[in-house]
């Protein structure tokens, strides 16, 4: 039974080890784009961005980004689960 346990676990942190990689190659990514659209904008768009940060109401590119960034982890657990 314990064996069993310590089996799962192990499995459990290689998917999150996975999923860790795959967040910090997706983070540098996107502050390699942040860097270039921060150079290639101008200082009008950087207020009004800062504006919206400020009010809580983010771009709606940055939404679909947060979708898409959810949704790879969700199936990624679910499957861990049943085989776990």
């Amino acid at each position: 039974m314990g064996s069993h346990l310590m089996y799962a676990v192990r499995e459990e942190v290689e998917v999150l080890k996975e999923q860790i990689k795959e967040l910090i190659e997706k983070n540098s990514q996107l502050e390699q784009e942040n860097t270039l659209l921060k150079t290639l904008a101008s200082p009008e768009q950087l207020a009004q961005f800062q504006a919206q940060l400020q009010t809580g109401s983010p771009p709606s590119s940055s939404q679909s980004q947060g979708t898409t960034t959810q949704q790879p982890a969700q199936p990624a657990s679910q499957g861990s689960g049943p085989s776990a």
